[in-house]
């Protein structure tokens, strides 16, 4: 086996930096909830590489992981690494299918640096933009097609209603609809300039800021005609006028609940969720990770999108590990317009 190396250039790197989880929030997180840690590096075993991450991804499914409780992905730990999705470097490397220079991505974020087996990382090209394969080209680009596909099964002449639409999944879902031949696509955002955005920009045929008035008034103005389709980031008042707008057998991809990340008491159901039974209506959550066998088929599309400028992908970038605590503090404030990524 063939082992590559920086070692004799100077570059060895015995120590990096990591972001710890301090205590478990109370509610919405704080800076105190974070440590930043300098740990010391262990030499590389058989098949593993060393990595100097470029980029990562902070995403809202974080906030729930910094909880103790059960659920699809496990909990962070206390006095631990946190970790996520990132775009690294091979600095080292002892397989032979990686060679110092490479860029590839994985699941080791919140860190200078990863040591990692080779197996567990996917080369990519960075001609496309690193960060893109956190975004349009990734799991949040995935799963804006997944839910709108396939689990709310979007059809040509829909209209479409998405929440959260100026994020990362939001404003992706909204254009694959365009692209796909929705009718008509609304969004949701929490201030003017997102709004102006998706609506300058982005294609949406319309959009309003959930902040100036009532949702439910909002979206019956944008819509007159009813819904056929809500991708929900948002749950809440949103989940609720969504469900008084759709039409007879309109379908809900459940794919976020933002607004109730931080609640620090159980929130309560839709009020109306007994109009589900008069509609007929499918309200279905997913985890996008069941569905990675799409991604061919999504890449086939949303990568000739990509190229053409019919898709276009936004990103929010925060600069230096040290300040990823406050890129994810300001994620679940709504202060990033697309991708919220950490330039490290």
């Amino acid at each position: 086996m063939s082992t590559f190396s920086l070692s004799d250039l100077g570059a060895t790197v015995t120590k990096t930096r990591e972001i710890h989880l301090a205590a478990r929030p109370n509610g919405a997180p704080t800076p105190d909830d974070f440590a930043l840690v300098e740990v010391d590096l262990p030499q590389l075993g058989p098949g593993q590489v060393l990595l100097r991450n470029l980029v990562m991804s902070v995403d809202p499914y974080m906030r729930g992981r910094m909880n103790d409780v059960k659920s699809y992905v496990p909990p962070f730990q206390l006095d631990a690494v946190l970790d996520g999705g990132a775009i690294g470097e091979v600095v080292e490397s002892h397989h032979p299918s990686l060679v110092p220079g490479d860029v590839v991505l994985h699941g080791l974020g919140w860190r200078d640096h990863a040591i990692t087996e080779a197996a567990r990382v996917r080369k990519v090209d960075p001609s496309l933009g690193a960060s893109s394969y956190l975004g349009a080209l990734g799991m949040p680009g995935l799963t804006a097609y997944v839910g709108l596909l396939d689990i709310a099964a979007m059809k040509p002449g829909d209209t479409v209603f998405i929440s959260g639409a100026a994020g990362a999944v939001g404003s992706l879902a909204g254009q694959i609809a365009k692209q796909r031949g929705a009718a008509r696509v609304i969004g949701s955002a929490g201030s003017a300039a997102k709004v102006e955005r998706l609506t300058g920009t982005l294609g949406f045929d319309a959009a309003f800021n959930y902040k100036d008035a009532p949702v439910r008034d909002q979206l019956r103005t944008a819509a007159p005609d009813g819904i056929d389709v809500y991708f929900d980031n948002v749950g809440g008042d949103h989940l609720e006028a969504a469900i008084s707008a759709l039409n007879v057998n309109g379908r809900v991809a459940l794919c976020g609940a933002v607004a109730q990340y931080n609640a620090t008491d159980a929130t309560p159901g839709p009020r109306n969720l007994a109009l589900a039974v008069g509609k007929r209506l499918t309200l279905r959550g997913f985890i996008v990770s069941d569905h990675n066998g799409r991604m061919g088929d999504f890449l086939a599309e949303m990568a000739p999108w990509l190229a053409s400028g019919a898709v276009r992908f936004d990103e929010t970038v925060v600069e230096g590990l040290e300040n990823a605590p406050s890129a994810l503090i300001g994620l679940l404030n709504g202060e990033n317009t697309g991708k919220m990524i950490v330039r490290l």
